[in-house]
């Protein structure tokens, strides 16, 4: 796939998760066995860990499908980038998404720390440290909603991939891959596109949603 067909894959997917229509794709017992010889995703989702965001679920997929990395807020760290260097160039994958969600609890973790100027216990610290950037970033722009924050965070964490990798900012570059940035409403199921680094031609994207880009 181009990223623009894995892109408009994706779209179709999350349109029948919302309209309570799925196909439940690759799931039968023989594309399993199929699979064992290999795999060949088309996406790379590198989501949340929350329960509520399974990535196959959301995206109608099935198995083979997605690569999918999950920590808690879509941290990154450099295994993260390592697992998505992995698909990109490996697997040649030929998109990734970032995706968050409302009412994620690292990102409230990470504005009630600042606000209170307290840390908390553990490894907890790290996850903190590593949102805070997208809490100020958000502040500075004058708002403090948990939706804004979240908005900033995946906008900053496609940016992050991409500056920190060379790897994946060369296939971007040369039009092999494209990252975009999704938010997800937990109630109504449904992803907003609010970032996009790479060409997603020849499909069409839908327009980036800027409601809540900071100015």
């Amino acid at each position: 796939m181009t990223p623009g067909q894995a892109w408009a894959a994706l779209v179709a997917g999350n349109e029948r998760f919302v309209a309570g229509t799925p196909r439940h794709p690759n799931q039968s017992v023989e594309h399993r066995s199929e699979l064992a010889s290999g795999q060949r995703p088309f996406a790379t989702l590198f989501g949340c860990s929350d329960s509520r965001v399974a990535a196959e679920v959301i995206f109608d997929q099935g198995l083979g499908d997605l690569f999918v990395v999950r920590t808690a807020g879509h941290v990154t760290s450099p295994t993260e980038l390592g697992t998505l260097e992995f698909g990109a160039l490996l697997l040649d994958i030929p998109l990734i998404v970032v995706l968050g969600h409302d009412s994620c609890g690292a990102i409230k973790a990470a504005m009630s720390a600042y606000d209170e100027g307290k840390m908390p216990p553990g490894f907890l610290r790290d996850l903190v440290e590593r949102v805070t950037p997208s809490v100020l970033s958000a502040y500075r722009a004058g708002t403090r909603d948990t939706d804004a924050v979240l908005t900033e965070h995946v906008r900053q964490t496609v940016t992050l991939i991409s500056e920190r990798s060379v790897i994946i900012s060369d296939r971007v570059s040369q039009g092999q891959l494209a990252i975009v940035g999704l938010t997800y409403a937990l109630a109504q199921g449904r992803t907003s596109l609010v970032a996009q680094l790479g060409d997603l031609h020849p499909t069409e994207a839908p327009p980036v949603d800027r409601s809540r880009e900071s100015s």
